[in-house]
Parts: C-alpha cells; structure tokens; sequence
C-alpha cells in the first residue's frame, strides 16, 4: 500500500516536472512587445519608423503612432512569416482588401517597404505555396512595392523578377503591384 502510495506521488511529481518544463519552455519561445516592435522597425528608414504605429500580424497594436505609417513584425498573410513590413494607407487598404477578398482600387501611387527581405513567393500567383509546383519563385533582400491606380502605368516593366531593377508581380491578379529591389538578386537553382 505504501509502496503504491509512493508510486503515485512519484507519477505526479513527475507529471508536473514535465508540465512545467513545457510550460517554461513554450514561454520562452514567445516573444515580446519589445521584440516584435524592434523587428518591425527595421523595414523602413528610421524617419518613419520612429513614429508609426506598429501593429502585431493579429492586428493588435503594439504602440501607437503619430504618423500613417503602418509597420508590422511579419506578413500576416503569410502564416508564420517574420519578414518585417511598413505600409502608407494605400497598402494597409490593400491588405485589408486582401485579407476580406473584397476588391481594391487606388487614386494614388502606394508604398510599402520590406528593407529586412521577404519570403519566397512565386511571382506570378499569389495563393502557390509550393515551389516545387512550377512558376517563378522569387525572394527579394530589401525592396520597396509600389501600387500604381492603373495597369498602364505599369505596362513597360518587366514581369521577370531576374532581369534586373523594378518588376512587375501578381501581373494578371487583382493583387498587382510593382517590386523595386535594393540589392542584386540571384535566380533560384533548378
């Protein structure tokens, strides 16, 4: 009896050793306020970020700004990503028109920077996930995007990320926008 008695507390004590090594670890591996706010400031020059609004993937804001500059620690359209972006009105209107799958439409040119880089996309579809599905897959080091009120005024750049200097990406999608790389990109190995 005592025996199982010991046996028992031993289980338990066991099993709140593991919970609470769990517990510390997955606490651990959360970041911080402070750690997204300063990985969100590093995707555009410091003259905006000092005063934007940093705003978390989930949409909670992490600290309030005096500008309409809108930075985020990660691409919340891309789960998991943390490549760093800072939007004007224009692209925080198309995010949002984006992530509702409502249509969007400009009257202005909008800016985004990602001077941190950005994960691989393929250029030419939106939704691919899979870069082994065919298509050109692209990751940019530091970029700015460009959103332009027509496709017209676009029509002479080129859709080949690979060529050199601005391109075209989502060309045929309601998601269009212009890529202006600020590093020399390589194209992937095949």
């Amino acid at each position: 009896m005592l025996n199982k008695k010991f046996r028992t507390i031993k289980c338990v004590i066991g099993s709140l050793l593991v919970l609470t090594l769990t517990s510390s670890a997955m606490a651990g591996s959360a970041e911080t306020v402070e750690e997204k706010i300063a990985r969100a400031i590093t995707a555009a020059p410091a003259d905006i970020t000092k005063n934007a609004t940093i705003m978390d993937v989930d949409g909670a804001i992490l600290r309030k700004g005096t500008n309409e500059w809108v930075c985020f620690p990660g691409v919340g359209l891309i789960p998991g990503d943390k490549h760093p972006m800072c939007n004007d009105k224009v692209w925080m209107k198309w995010m949002k028109a984006v992530s509702t799958k409502t249509p969007f439409t400009t009257d202005v040119i909008g800016v985004s920077y990602m001077l941190a880089g950005d994960a691989l996309v393929n250029n030419d579809n939106p939704m691919a996930t899979d870069p082994n599905d065919g298509g050109v897959w692209v990751q940019d080091g530091p970029h700015l995007m460009m959103l332009f009120p027509n496709k017209d005024m676009i029509s002479s750049l080129p859709r080949n990320p690979f060529v050199g200097g601005p391109y075209v990406m989502w060309d045929k999608t309601p998601l269009v926008h212009v890529m202006v790389p600020i590093e020399a990109k390589v194209a992937p190995k095949k």
